[in-house]
C-alpha cells in the first residue's frame, strides 16, 4: 500500500545543484537549504516517511512563482507547492528531490465582491484568516476541513469538511484559479461569472490535482451569507447503525442540516476525556442548523422526530456561541483526542465515502472488522455526505504494526468500492492511496496519465503523487 508507493524516484543531481545555486543567488534569504527548513516542508501526519526537498523558496508574488518554476523547468527539477503541511497522504513529500515553494507569504485577499458573493485570494491564506477578513461584510467561506489549512492546499486536494452537506466541497465553491504551468506560464481558468459554457472546465481539472498539473497563484471563491440563526447540539444513539439510519432519513427527507457529524462510542470517550464534553459515552451525532429563527426551529423539530424513530435520545442544545465553539473544536480535535487514548501508538487517519444509502452498512461492517481483529480505531464522519474517517491506533515502529494497519486500510477501501463508493472523500490520493485509485477507476487512470504527460512532459510538478507515470 502506502509504503510501497512512496518510493524514492530518480534524482537529477546536476539540475538540482544548478537550480539551488541560481535561486540562492537570485532570492537570497528567501531561499533556504538548511536541514530544519527542508524537514518542515516534508511534514507528513502519517507513517509515510518524510522525503525532503533540496531547498525551500518563500514566494511573495505570482511573478516569484513564475520565475522559480521557469528555472526548475529549464533544468528539469521538481517543484512541490506547500501551504500549511496539513495534508494526510504524503502530498508534500519530494520523492525525486527538488524545490518546495512555500506560500505562507502569499496570503493576501486580492478582491472581495460582496454583491456577487465571491472573492479572490492568494493560495497561502488560511480559511480562518479569510473568514476573519470577511467578517465585516456579512459573508463567510464555509468549507471547514478541521485543520486551519491554506486555501491553495484545500483547492489542490479538493477538500471537504463538516459543512459540506449544506455548502458542498471545494469543487463546488471554487469559481476560477490562476496557475503556473510546467513551462512557467501563468494561466487563468475562468472568469467570475456563476455559469459558463466556454470550452473545457479547466477549473475543475486543477481542483483536486494535488499540484501535479500547475502551481496555483490565486483562487476565486464562492462566498455565502452568515446565517441569521445558528444552533446546534448533540444527540446520542444506542448504536452507530441507529445514528447512521437517522442521517440517511434526514438527508432523504431534504432537511437542510448544515452539519451532521457521526462519532462512535470510543471517539466520544476520547473527546470527553480530551475536551471535557458534558455528554455520555455513546454513539452520537453532532448537528448544526443554519437559517432564521423559524427555519432552524422547523429543521430541529423535524430532526428530533427522526432521531426518536431511530431510538435516539434527547437532543442536547449547545445553547451559547461559546458552547457551540467548544463542541466543534472537540470534533476538529478528534485526531489529538485519539492520540491521547494510547500515547505510545501512532494514529493513521484514513477516509472513504459511500452513497448515503450505504453508509450504515459500510460503517457497521467496518466496526465488525475492527472488533474481529482486536484493533483500536475510533470512527468519526461527515455523515451527511456518506464520508467517514477511521483513526487507527497502531505501532508504526514495527513491521507487524504497519502491516496490520495497511491490511485494515485495504479491507476498508475494498468495502467502500464494493458499495460503489470512493477510496477517499476528502484526503486525496497523494502517495498513500495510489493502489486504491487504480482499483476504483481502472483504465481511467491512464487517461489521467495522458493529461499529466501533455501538461507536464518532464514530470516536474509534484512527481510521485496520485499515480506513477511508468
Amino acid at each position: 500500500m502506502a509504503l510501497r508507493d512512496a518510493k524514492v524516484g530518480v534524482r537529477n543531481e546536476a539540475g538540482i545543484e544548478t537550480v539551488t545555486g541560481i535561486l540562492k543567488q537570485r532570492f537570497g534569504e528567501r531561499f533556504q537549504t538548511g536541514q530544519a527548513f527542508r524537514a518542515q516542508h516534508a511534514h507528513t501526519t502519517t507513517y509515510i516517511p518524510a522525503q525532503l526537498p533540496d531547498g525551500v523558496f518563500f514566494a511573495e508574488t505570482a511573478d516569484d512563482v513564475k520565475a522559480a518554476v521557469r528555472v526548475c523547468a529549464d533544468h528539469k527539477v521538481p517543484v512541490i507547492g506547500f501551504g500549511t503541511g496539513s495534508s494526510l497522504e504524503g502530498q508534500v513529500n519530494a520523492p525525486n528531490g527538488g524545490i518546495s515553494i512555500d506560500f505562507s507569504r502569499m496570503n493576501r485577499v486580492l478582491e472581495v465582491n460582496p454583491e456577487d458573493l465571491d472573492c479572490t485570494v492568494e493560495p497561502g491564506i488560511t480559511r480562518e484568516a479569510l473568514n476573519i477578513h470577511l467578517r465585516d461584510t456579512g459573508l463567510f467561506f464555509p468549507i471547514d476541513p478541521g485543520a486551519n489549512a491554506s486555501i491553495g492546499g484545500m483547492t489542490s486536494t479538493r477538500a471537504s469538511g463538516t459543512n459540506a452537506v449544506r455548502y458542498g466541497t471545494m469543487k463546488d465553491n471554487v469559481l476560477a484559479v490562476t496557475a503556473v504551468t510546467a513551462s512557467g506560464e501563468e494561466i487563468r481558468t475562468a472568469r467570475r461569472a456563476r455559469k459558463s459554457s466556454a470550452g473545457y472546465d479547466l477549473t475543475r481539472l486543477f481542483v483536486g490535482a494535488e499540484g501535479t498539473l500547475g502551481i496555483l497563484t490565486s483562487v476565486t471563491l464562492r462566498l455565502h451569507g452568515i446565517p441569521q440563526k445558528i444552533a446546534g447540539g448533540v444527540c446520542a444513539f444506542p448504536s452507530v447503525k441507529a445514528a447512521c439510519d437517522a442521517v440517511i432519513m434526514t438527508i432523504q427527507m431534504g432537511i437542510p442540516v448544515a452539519r451532521i457529524e457521526l462519532v462512535d462510542a470510543l471517539q466520544m470517550r476520547a473527546s470527553i476525556a480530551y475536551a471535557g464534553l458534558p455528554y455520555e459515552e455513546s454513539p452520537a451525532l453532532f448537528l448544526e442548523f443554519h437559517g432564521t429563527d423559524e427555519t432552524v426551529a422547523l429543521q430541529s423539530a423535524a430532526f428530533a422526530e427522526i432521531a426518536a424513530e431511530c431510538g435516539g435520545g434527547e437532543f442536547k442544545w449547545a445553547a451559547s456561541p461559546e458552547e457551540r465553539t467548544k463542541l466543534w473544536k472537540a470534533r476538529h480535535d478528534a485526531y489529538w483526542s485519539v492520540r491521547a487514548l494510547a500515547p505510545g501508538l501512532a494514529v493513521l487517519s484514513t477516509d472513504v465515502c459511500v452513497p448515503i444509502s450505504r453508509l450504515a452498512d459500510c460503517v457497521a461492517e467496518t466496526q465488525a472488522d475492527i472488533e474481529a481483529n482486536g484493533l483500536l480505531a475510533p470512527i468519526v464522519g461527515h455523515a451527511g455526505d456518506g464520508n467517514f474517517h477511521v483513526q487507527l491506533l497502531f505501532d508504526d515502529k514495527s513491521a507487524a504494526g504497519i502491516a496490520t494497519a495497511e491490511e485494515f486500510v485495504a479491507r476498508l477501501n475494498a468495502r467502500a468500492l464494493a458499495m460503489d463508493g470512493t477510496c477517499t472523500g476528502e484526503h486525496g490520493i497523494g502517495q498513500g492511496k495510489m493502489a486504491f485509485l487504480e482499483q476504483e477507476l481502472g483504465g481511467t487512470v491512464d487517461l489521467m496519465r495522458q493529461i499529466k504527460r501533455s501538461l507536464d512532459p518532464d514530470n516536474i510538478l509534484n512527481p510521485g503523487k496520485i499515480f506513477h507515470l511508468g
